[in-house]
């Protein structure tokens, strides 16, 4: 945590402000009863008269499709964040003091009107002095004080909200704020989003329809960014300009998706016509990565077998793939989840496949879980968001476009690579670490845990009987340990003895240490058979 976000003001000290602002929207109302609640209009009216802090928080409360009724989620997506530009003898200044440099040094021309002027940042189109057309995105001078003193005042607002109105407390509006706390800090470090950009071109740099700008080498800074340019126009308008291009542009754009949710887990989450331009030679480009999401590879997994049981109407199995990704509370009912989940699969099941939407889908299933004491992470939320926008552009492009067919063609070659020789090498490379640690650590943590209980119940008697017993716990977890330490080395050597090359040496090694480790566990257990 920096300076800037510790040094937050009392949360009072815009509360008087916050409370006229919210009472002429109707919200104080509210304490009357849910029949008086605000209207969605209200709401929205509320969030832009109160500032940045509160339009970015409004933002996300438009991702809670699993809580909010869908007339507030449209009027939320409709705040928009287009403020008054900041005066270029101010942006010149933050340039030129990030950067070290006269603007003049810097660049061979910067446009003084912005491209765009939002709220943590404005966006000029400028030329290096090399000729390469750039784009120079400087943040706002005052974006940082004014979060640092709004954010208080909204934590303090929520839990207030939350004890008079306890049904908000199902939105967990005190963790939403703590979790916007961090992201809106993290969107206001330009560097982050250089990174950001940087991961997303490495981990797509094997899809030859999409090309990502490149952020510029020493030209980043917490407060400028300065990345390449993409000549190109939005996709929307690209299609209706070149009709014969659509369905072309429809697969590439399912199949980029596809590959960023599935695959590399890291994923843009905000893929409207605005995002999304068609360069010249027909390749797609992706702009703006302050919105991301990121899936790591045991919700990868789960997702992908949730959705194949989706489409086979399995709600036994899509339950079961929904709660591995670790999100239910403890007093959640699987079988509850299972049932309530059943109708829905059945409509997805009864439908075409090519009237079937994923966006959809996924959008009624968190809401599903929501009433079955499942909480949604917020990457799920941006996901299902993600999707809906595609499924939008999609629509657009190629409404014949059969998504969820053309996902049970990807699907297979998906799945194939979980158990590729390479990953399962890692997998039971990892697995064997773990085992050597629990080998090393276990059977002495049960005798020292087991001659606690013998002692702490009964002073200093000694107990004989339960350090006997400890002693024979540790010896059948060593025999257990063993075991399992041995099928891991003979199933990881007989997958990468599949492979060739170095894998196939790896393979042949582990096989062997494989065979030799469980001759000596047969062989110790045979000694000590005979011994007893």
């Amino acid at each position: 945590m920096n300076e800037i976000e510790q040094a937050g003001t009392h949360p009072r000290a815009g509360l008087i402000r916050i409370v006229r602002v919210l009472a002429r929207h109707g919200f104080l109302q509210a304490i009357r009863g849910g029949s008086h609640l605000p209207t969605p209009v209200q709401v929205r009216e509320a969030l832009e008269e109160l500032g940045v802090v509160y339009l970015k928080f409004g933002q996300v409360l438009a991702l809670r499709r699993d809580i909010l009724p869908p007339e507030y989620i449209a009027e939320l997506e409709r705040l928009h964040d287009n403020l008054a530009p900041v005066p270029f003898a101010v942006v010149r200044e933050i340039i030129e003091r990030e950067l070290g440099q006269p603007i003049d040094a810097l660049f061979q021309s910067l446009d003084e009107k912005p491209m765009a002027a939002a709220t943590i940042a404005q966006v000029h189109m400028g030329t290096l002095h090399d000729g390469r057309q750039i784009i120079v995105k400087v943040k706002r001078p005052d974006v940082e004080a004014r979060a640092t003193a709004d954010l208080p005042t909204l934590q303090y607002v929520a839990a207030w909200a939350e004890r008079v109105q306890p049904s908000l407390q199902q939105l967990d509006m005190v963790g939403m704020v703590r979790e916007f706390r961090g992201a809106l800090f993290r969107e206001m470090d330009l560097r982050l989003e250089a990174r950001t950009i940087l991961r997303f071109r490495a981990s797509l740099s094997d899809t030859p329809e999409l090309w990502i700008p490149e952020p510029i080498a020493g030209l980043i800074t917490r407060g400028v960014l300065v990345e390449e340019f993409s000549p190109g126009e939005r996709v929307d308008l690209y299609a209706d300009a070149h009709p014969e291009e659509k369905k072309r542009l429809a697969r590439s754009v399912a199949l980029i998706a596809m590959h960023q949710v599935f695959e590399t887990g890291l994923f843009h989450a905000d893929p409207h016509p605005g995002n999304m331009f068609v360069l010249q030679d027909g390749r797609l480009c992706l702009h703006d990565f302050g919105m991301i999401g990121e899936l790591d590879e045991k919700v990868r997994d789960s997702l992908g077998d949730m959705l194949e049981a989706t489409v086979r109407g399995d709600a036994t199995a899509v339950a079961e793939a929904y709660l591995e990704m670790g999100l239910a509370q403890e007093d959640a009912d699987p079988e509850a989840l299972a049932a309530d989940l059943r109708p829905l699969m059945q409509q997805v099941h009864e439908k075409p496949l090519e009237e079937v939407s994923i966006g959809e889908t996924l959008d009624a299933l968190l809401k599903t879980g929501t009433r079955n004491k499942v909480r949604n992470p917020g990457s799920l939320l941006l996901l299902t968001r993600g999707f809906l926008i595609t499924e939008a552009i999609l629509e657009r492009l190629d409404p014949t476009l059969n998504v969820m067919q053309l996902f049970s063609i990807e699907i297979p070659r998906i799945v194939a690579g979980r158990f590729s020789a390479a990953r399962a090498g890692e997998k039971g490379l990892h697995f064997l670490r773990d085992l050597g640690r629990l080998i090393g650590a276990g059977p002495g943590d049960v005798r020292k845990s087991l001659a606690r209980i013998a002692r702490g119940d009964l002073g200093r008697v000694h107990m004989p009987d339960l350090e006997a017993a400890a002693a024979r716990a540790g010896r059948d977890i060593e025999r257990l340990t063993g075991g399992v330490t041995s099928a891991a080395l003979l199933i990881s050597g007989s997958l990468l003895g599949t492979t060739s090359g170095w894998h196939r040496v790896i393979g042949d090694l582990l096989l062997g240490v494989g065979i030799v480790s469980t001759l000596a566990v047969a062989i110790g257990a045979w000694r000590r058979g005979r011994l007893q």
